[in-house]
């Protein structure tokens, strides 16, 4: 690698991302096309931009490296996800929770009744991508045949999906804001709650409120899609174990991919039990290829032909080119030359907190990927905090704030990409429903100005 690379100075940092964000935001908000091919022209315009500058060819290759190299293991999880989600479709488990889910939730508290369970189950698991994913694709099918908003359904499950993920000391991103902040998980998981609640009653106002004459009770309808259900799967209460399963490997600390594995097999088992005609051929089609749903229903075919590692490569090469794309902003300095001048003009707590939320949403925007809109601010701010006598877990809150619920909100991030090929909803769509997120941020902000809920090293004299 070329150890004299070229320096970029604020003014040309900022063009760049300024020129970048206008082309995604044509293409996607302007055509309405999908995010990839405006990502790789944002990509091409940057490798020649970079050799125009001076780097050199190992510098722009290496960059891809780096930003691929990050994704690894949620790519593979994504894959895992997408076997899961086609082995609960064939094997009754997502209908049997459908229709389990018809006979308990009212269609008047369905969105608030949705968004707690997702919210408590996730407190539990700690994983919303998992939340999503299983009792998510539940969730959007009894909403879909009640008549309600998919965007709403879809807003709600991504709430409760977010708080969990919040609130749980097994979650990935909790760890992992506490880690880099050098701050203490459970204090950590405490503080945050500071916007974290607020948020949360909002939404769950809001939600209640939407519910309010939003779908109807078509009886024949909902009677109708249970037959299906009935007469096309194995409905039965075996059906909760795997469910019981992934709270006993959260609690157990068994991470994701082990995790998925087991419940893939376990779920297999329990389906061939169930239906002999499920045998090891017609399972590996699903993993492979997906579930394809043949119930003369036309609803609930669209929903439950989904899943397979197949059915996961469209989301997969979107991250994969977001992923080479905030390879090449981080490793030719970009964001660097945008990030660092801003930590030394920096003094009141509501300036410091607010930049670095803002400094999260920025790199979820520009680099899609939810760990590193964590770890580069972190990196960056750390120094900032300790010289403003702000404790570490106030800095691992705005990480948070900004970095993890944002991820969900953009449609070219890991997290937002994975959720529309999950849910079936284009992000856009659904974005303006997912309070938890839109809230946080604002609570968090709020706070700084406030000084509610903001912890320092030493008391502040008043």
């Amino acid at each position: 690698m070329n150890e004299q690379r070229p320096k970029i100075s604020l003014k040309e940092g900022v063009l760049v991302l300024v020129v970048l964000l206008a082309i995604m935001a044509a293409g996607i908000i302007g055509l309405k096309i999908s995010p990839e091919v405006p990502i790789l022209i944002g990509i091409m315009l940057l490798i020649f931009w970079a050799k125009l500058r001076g780097f050199s060819w190992d510098d722009i290759h290496g960059s891809f490296t780096i930003g691929i190299k990050n994704g690894i293991i949620p790519l593979f999880i994504f894959l895992l996800i997408g076997a899961l989600i086609g082995v609960w479709i064939a094997t009754g488990i997502i209908p049997s929770l459908m229709v389990f889910g018809f006979n308990l939730i009212s269609i008047r508290w369905f969105l608030p009744s949705v968004f707690v369970v997702c919210a408590l189950v996730g407190s539990i698991i700690g994983s919303a991508f998992t939340i999503i994913s299983t009792l998510g694709i539940a969730f959007m099918g009894i909403g879909l045949t009640m008549g309600i908003n998919p965007a709403m359904v879809a807003g709600a499950i991504l709430s409760g999906a977010v708080f969990g993920d919040k609130s749980s000391p097994l979650s990935a991103t909790n760890n992992l804001s506490a880690a880099v902040a050098n701050a203490d998980l459970i204090t950590h998981i405490r503080n945050i709650m500071w916007s974290t609640l607020p948020a949360s009653v909002v939404a769950f106002i809001l939600y209640a409120l939407m519910s309010q004459g939003n779908g109807h009770a078509d009886l024949d309808r909902i009677q109708g899609t249970v037959m299906t259900l009935h007469q096309n799967f194995a409905i039965t209460p075996w059906a909760l174990i795997p469910v019981l399963l992934l709270f006993i490997c959260a609690w157990s600390k068994i991470p994701t991919i082990p995790t998925l594995f087991i419940n893939i097999v376990v779920s297999s088992i329990i389906g061939m039990i169930q239906n002999p005609e499920l045998n090891l051929v017609k399972l590996n089609n699903v993993i492979q290829s997906g579930y394809v749903a043949h119930t003369k229903n036309p609803q609930v075919d669209a929903l439950l032909s989904r899943g397979g590692i197949a059915g996961m490569m469209s989301t997969m090469s979107l991250i994969f080119v977001a992923l080479a794309l905030g390879g090449i902003l981080m490793h030719l300095g970009i964001v660097d030359a945008v990030i660092k001048p801003l930590t030394d003009r920096l003094k009141s707590d509501g300036n410091i907190i607010t930049t670095v939320i803002a400094t999260c949403i920025g790199v979820n925007i520009f680099i899609g990927e939810q760990y590193l809109s964590i770890i580069l601010p972190a990196n960056a701010f750390k120094k900032t905090f300790a010289e403003n006598n702000l404790a570490l877990v106030a800095l691992s809150r705005a990480l948070e704030d900004g970095g993890t619920v944002i991820n969900y909100l953009i449609p070219w991030g890991v997290a937002g990409a994975f959720v529309t090929n999950a849910l079936g909803v284009p992000t856009i769509h659904y974005l303006p429903f997912v309070f938890v997120s839109l809230f946080s941020p604002v609570f968090s902000i709020l706070s700084a100005y406030t000084g509610i809920g903001i912890k320092h090293i030493h008391p502040v004299k008043k």
